[in-house]
C-alpha cells in the first residue's frame, strides 16, 4: 500500500507547477490526505446528518452563552 501513496504522492506533487515551494508542496499533500480520509469516512458510514449537526449546533451556541 505505501508504494500506491507515494505514487499518488509523486502524482500529485507531478502536477503543480515547477516554481511552487515547499509549503504549497506540503499543503497539497495534506489537502489530498483530508479528502481521502473524507472520502473513506463516508464509504464507512461515519457521517452525521445535516440535522445533528444543527442540533449540535444550537447545543454548542447555547452553552456559549449565545
Amino acid at each position: 500500500m505505501a508504494k500506491s501513496i507515494k505514487q499518488a504522492a509523486l502524482r500529485v506533487i507531478g502536477q503543480m507547477p515547477d516554481d511552487a515551494s515547499l509549503e504549497d508542496i506540503m499543503y497539497e499533500l495534506y489537502f489530498r490526505q483530508r479528502i481521502d480520509r473524507g472520502l473513506r469516512e463516508l464509504e464507512e458510514g461515519k457521517t452525521v446528518s445535516h440535522e445533528e449537526v444543527k442540533r449540535g449546533l444550537v447545543k454548542w451556541l447555547q452553552s456559549a452563552g449565545r
